[in-house]
Protein backbone atom coordinates (compact mmCIF):
# COMPACT_ATOMS: atom_id res chain seq x y z
CA UNK A 1 0.00 0.00 0.00
CA UNK A 2 1.21 3.47 -0.68
CA UNK A 3 2.15 6.04 1.97
CA UNK A 4 -1.03 8.17 0.88
CA UNK A 5 -3.46 5.19 1.06
CA UNK A 6 -1.57 4.00 4.53
CA UNK A 7 -2.42 7.60 5.97
CA UNK A 8 -6.31 8.30 4.84
CA UNK A 9 -6.40 4.40 6.26
CA UNK A 10 -5.23 5.41 9.75
CA UNK A 11 -6.84 8.78 9.65
CA UNK A 12 -10.31 6.88 8.93
CA UNK A 13 -9.21 4.47 11.53
CA UNK A 14 -8.66 7.28 14.19
CA UNK A 15 -11.72 9.11 13.20
CA UNK A 16 -14.09 6.33 13.58
CA UNK A 17 -12.23 5.11 16.93
CA UNK A 18 -12.75 8.52 18.09
CA UNK A 19 -16.65 8.75 17.32
CA UNK A 20 -16.89 5.82 18.77
CA UNK A 21 -15.48 6.85 21.89
CA UNK A 22 -17.72 10.08 22.04
CA UNK A 23 -20.56 7.99 21.47
CA UNK A 24 -19.94 5.91 24.20
CA UNK A 25 -19.12 8.43 26.68
CA UNK A 26 -22.30 10.20 25.59
CA UNK A 27 -25.53 9.21 27.69
CA UNK A 28 -27.72 7.26 25.58
CA UNK A 29 -30.83 6.34 28.33
CA UNK A 30 -30.86 3.45 30.46
CA UNK A 31 -31.05 0.16 30.44
CA UNK A 32 -33.38 -2.00 32.77
CA UNK A 33 -32.02 -5.65 34.41
CA UNK A 34 -34.17 -8.28 35.81
CA UNK A 35 -31.75 -10.49 36.22
CA UNK A 36 -31.65 -14.33 38.28
CA UNK A 37 -29.95 -13.39 41.95
CA UNK A 38 -28.04 -16.73 41.59
CA UNK A 39 -27.15 -15.99 38.30
CA UNK A 40 -27.82 -17.09 34.76
CA UNK A 41 -28.84 -14.60 31.96
CA UNK A 42 -31.12 -11.95 32.45
CA UNK A 43 -34.73 -12.46 32.07
CA UNK A 44 -35.32 -8.98 30.57
CA UNK A 45 -33.45 -6.31 29.10
CA UNK A 46 -35.38 -2.99 28.45
CA UNK A 47 -34.07 0.07 27.18
CA UNK A 48 -35.76 3.30 29.31
CA UNK A 49 -35.27 6.94 28.80
CA UNK A 50 -35.18 8.86 32.38
CA UNK A 51 -38.32 8.89 33.82
CA UNK A 52 -39.82 6.37 31.73
CA UNK A 53 -42.21 3.92 33.67
CA UNK A 54 -42.78 0.10 33.91
CA UNK A 55 -45.48 -1.93 36.05
CA UNK A 56 -45.34 -4.87 37.28
CA UNK A 57 -49.06 -6.80 37.53
CA UNK A 58 -49.86 -9.69 39.15
CA UNK A 59 -52.35 -11.46 41.60
CA UNK A 60 -52.37 -11.10 44.95
CA UNK A 61 -51.44 -14.82 46.39
CA UNK A 62 -53.88 -14.77 49.66
CA UNK A 63 -56.98 -12.15 47.90
CA UNK A 64 -56.71 -13.59 44.36
CA UNK A 65 -56.92 -9.58 43.37
CA UNK A 66 -54.96 -8.17 40.55
CA UNK A 67 -52.30 -5.72 41.38
CA UNK A 68 -50.21 -2.91 39.27
CA UNK A 69 -47.17 -1.44 40.77
CA UNK A 70 -45.60 1.11 38.55
CA UNK A 71 -42.31 2.22 39.04
CA UNK A 72 -39.90 4.92 37.22
CA UNK A 73 -35.82 5.05 36.61
CA UNK A 74 -34.60 8.07 37.09
CA UNK A 75 -31.51 9.50 34.76
CA UNK A 76 -28.71 8.01 37.58
CA UNK A 77 -30.79 4.28 37.26
CA UNK A 78 -32.15 4.86 40.88
CA UNK A 79 -35.77 2.79 40.44
CA UNK A 80 -38.96 4.79 42.35
CA UNK A 81 -42.16 3.52 43.21
CA UNK A 82 -44.97 5.91 41.95
CA UNK A 83 -48.03 4.02 42.17
CA UNK A 84 -50.00 1.04 43.17
CA UNK A 85 -53.80 -0.23 41.96
CA UNK A 86 -55.77 -2.74 43.50
CA UNK A 87 -58.99 -4.00 43.07
CA UNK A 88 -59.73 -4.64 47.24
CA UNK A 89 -57.53 -4.05 49.97
CA UNK A 90 -55.54 -7.09 50.17
CA UNK A 91 -53.17 -8.66 53.04
CA UNK A 92 -49.75 -6.87 53.07
CA UNK A 93 -51.41 -3.53 50.81
CA UNK A 94 -52.38 -0.40 51.88
CA UNK A 95 -52.40 3.18 52.10
CA UNK A 96 -48.42 4.36 54.19
CA UNK A 97 -48.48 7.18 56.22
CA UNK A 98 -47.29 10.44 54.22
CA UNK A 99 -46.53 8.34 51.04
CA UNK A 100 -48.72 9.93 48.23
CA UNK A 101 -52.62 10.24 48.38
CA UNK A 102 -55.57 7.86 48.22
CA UNK A 103 -58.29 7.70 45.37
CA UNK A 104 -60.18 5.21 43.50
CA UNK A 105 -60.78 4.89 39.67
CA UNK A 106 -63.40 2.75 39.22
CA UNK A 107 -63.55 0.16 41.10
CA UNK A 108 -59.52 0.39 41.95
CA UNK A 109 -58.13 1.67 44.96
CA UNK A 110 -54.87 3.73 44.07
CA UNK A 111 -52.50 5.43 45.72
CA UNK A 112 -50.28 7.81 43.68
CA UNK A 113 -47.79 10.19 43.50
CA UNK A 114 -45.47 8.16 45.60
CA UNK A 115 -42.14 8.54 43.88
CA UNK A 116 -40.74 7.00 46.83
CA UNK A 117 -37.15 5.19 45.98
CA UNK A 118 -36.70 1.55 46.24
CA UNK A 119 -33.68 1.52 44.08
CA UNK A 120 -32.37 -1.92 43.17
CA UNK A 121 -34.78 -4.14 44.42
CA UNK A 122 -35.41 -8.21 44.90
CA UNK A 123 -38.92 -9.90 43.83
CA UNK A 124 -39.56 -13.83 44.30
CA UNK A 125 -41.18 -14.70 41.07
CA UNK A 126 -44.42 -16.02 41.78
CA UNK A 127 -45.80 -19.08 40.99
CA UNK A 128 -47.94 -19.35 37.35
CA UNK A 129 -51.40 -17.92 38.64
CA UNK A 130 -50.04 -15.08 40.88
CA UNK A 131 -48.18 -14.36 37.43
CA UNK A 132 -46.49 -11.52 37.94
CA UNK A 133 -45.75 -9.92 35.02
CA UNK A 134 -43.78 -7.16 33.59
CA UNK A 135 -45.58 -4.07 31.25
CA UNK A 136 -44.02 -1.96 29.40
CA UNK A 137 -44.07 0.24 26.57
CA UNK A 138 -47.36 -1.26 25.55
CA UNK A 139 -46.12 -4.98 25.71
CA UNK A 140 -45.71 -7.84 28.64
CA UNK A 141 -43.33 -10.27 29.87
CA UNK A 142 -45.06 -12.90 32.49
CA UNK A 143 -42.33 -14.06 34.36
CA UNK A 144 -44.04 -16.28 36.36
CA UNK A 145 -44.63 -18.54 33.36
CA UNK A 146 -40.81 -18.33 32.65
CA UNK A 147 -39.07 -18.75 36.13
CA UNK A 148 -41.86 -19.46 39.10
CA UNK A 149 -39.62 -19.18 42.24
CA UNK A 150 -36.96 -17.56 41.82
CA UNK A 151 -35.39 -14.57 43.04
CA UNK A 152 -34.88 -11.74 40.70
CA UNK A 153 -33.20 -8.70 40.80
CA UNK A 154 -34.46 -5.29 39.48
CA UNK A 155 -31.64 -2.79 38.62
CA UNK A 156 -31.22 -0.28 36.04
CA UNK A 157 -28.39 1.85 35.49
CA UNK A 158 -26.96 4.41 32.55
CA UNK A 159 -25.63 3.37 29.09
CA UNK A 160 -23.96 5.81 27.08
CA UNK A 161 -25.27 6.15 23.01
CA UNK A 162 -23.16 3.37 21.40
CA UNK A 163 -24.74 0.73 23.74
CA UNK A 164 -27.81 2.03 23.05
CA UNK A 165 -27.08 2.91 19.31
CA UNK A 166 -26.05 -1.34 19.11
CA UNK A 167 -29.76 -2.05 21.20
CA UNK A 168 -31.45 -0.74 18.46
CA UNK A 169 -29.45 -2.64 15.88
CA UNK A 170 -29.19 -5.84 17.94
CA UNK A 171 -32.23 -5.65 20.60
CA UNK A 172 -31.17 -7.95 23.53
CA UNK A 173 -33.25 -11.00 22.74
CA UNK A 174 -35.35 -11.17 25.94
CA UNK A 175 -37.39 -8.49 23.75
CA UNK A 176 -38.89 -11.00 21.64
CA UNK A 177 -40.36 -12.99 24.13
CA UNK A 178 -42.34 -9.73 25.33
CA UNK A 179 -46.08 -10.00 23.54
CA UNK A 180 -48.26 -7.14 23.13
CA UNK A 181 -50.67 -5.93 25.75
CA UNK A 182 -53.73 -7.19 25.18
CA UNK A 183 -54.53 -9.82 27.99
CA UNK A 184 -53.33 -7.48 31.21
CA UNK A 185 -55.51 -4.36 31.20
CA UNK A 186 -53.68 -1.75 32.38
CA UNK A 187 -56.31 0.80 34.14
Amino acid sequence: MNPQKRTTAAIIVIGLAAVAAILAAYPGGLELRVSPVRGGPPLAVLPLDPGENFTLHYYHSVENAPIWETHSVDASGRIYIEEERYLKFGAGMGKMPGVGRMEMRGPYEVITDMHTPVGDFILRIGSPGVDHTLLWRGRRQNLSAEAPHVAVQFSAQPVGMLHSVWRMVAPHPSLAKMQPQIDVPDP
